[in-house]
């Protein structure tokens, strides 16, 4: 019963999305709209909003509501094109705001990240990306002062960090590692997602040439983001960008 139910109200918003009636960012009738239009509870519309959000269909907003996802961001793992010509890509509009900017000394684990010694002066921004308004990544950079000396003097929001990094000099290498969390109070209000929704971590290094120059970490709401790669073994001309 409970599954005929589920499938009941996933099918009626998946209709009218199919159907063109529900545009992409267009926010979808409340929970409470659908419990008296479909005459089921409330507890059965919940989980079945949150079902067709974790499988990318839509996105939910703390504080706002639920609207009709665009399609799922993708990102190629191993070549990665500024966030704000992908978002372009899809149609969106890129935004950003930056949270943090400054010089700070590296701790054990920074240190390690870097190759460099304990207690070394580094530069962390933390900016968060959005789509047509909607966040979709949250950056923590972390830059060896060697390689950008002048990396806290940019306006990161006419220029990624990413670009700004090549524009120094040939990112040679990249290391991605991959993780799932469930992340903490402050993280889910910085991109409006619900206390149960994971998010996908990509940790990043990049080098130019022997130097590792960028340790980041880019946190991505599940429901929002689609690792993805597609590249040839003999190429190996990659921009690492994002």
């Amino acid at each position: 019963m409970i599954q005929s139910q589920l499938q009941k109200v996933k099918s009626h918003v998946l209709s009218n999305i199919e159907s063109g009636k529900w545009m992409p960012n267009d926010k979808i009738p409340s929970e409470f709209d659908l419990v008296k239009l479909l005459s089921i509870s409330r507890s059965t519309v919940n989980r079945a909003l949150k079902e067709l959000t974790t499988e990318g269909y839509l996105t939910r907003i703390q504080g706002l509501g639920t609207f009709v996802a665009d399609k799922k961001t993708r990102y190629a793992l191993m070549e990665i094109k500024n966030i704000a010509d992908e978002i372009a890509d899809k149609g969106g509009t890129h935004s950003c705001e930056v949270i943090t900017l400054e010089a700070m000394k590296a701790d054990t684990y920074i240190s390690q990240q870097l190759e460099i010694k304990k207690g070394s002066q580094v530069f962390f921004s933390r900016i968060v990306h959005y789509m047509s308004g909607i966040p979709i990544e949250l950056a923590e950079r972390y830059i060896n002062p060697k390689f950008a000396p002048n990396y806290l003097e940019q306006n990161f929001q006419t220029i990624s960090p990413s670009e700004y990094l090549f524009s120094l000099g040939p990112l040679t290498e990249a290391e991605h590692i991959i993780e799932a969390i469930i992340p903490d109070e402050a993280t889910r209000s910085i991109l409006q997602i619900e206390n149960d929704e994971a998010c996908l971590i990509i940790h990043r290094r990049t080098w130019s040439k022997n130097m590792i120059v960028n340790y980041a970490r880019l946190l991505h709401p599940a429901s929002r983001f689609t690792p993805s790669s597609r590249f040839s073994p003999k190429d190996t001309g990659s921009r690492i960008m994002h």
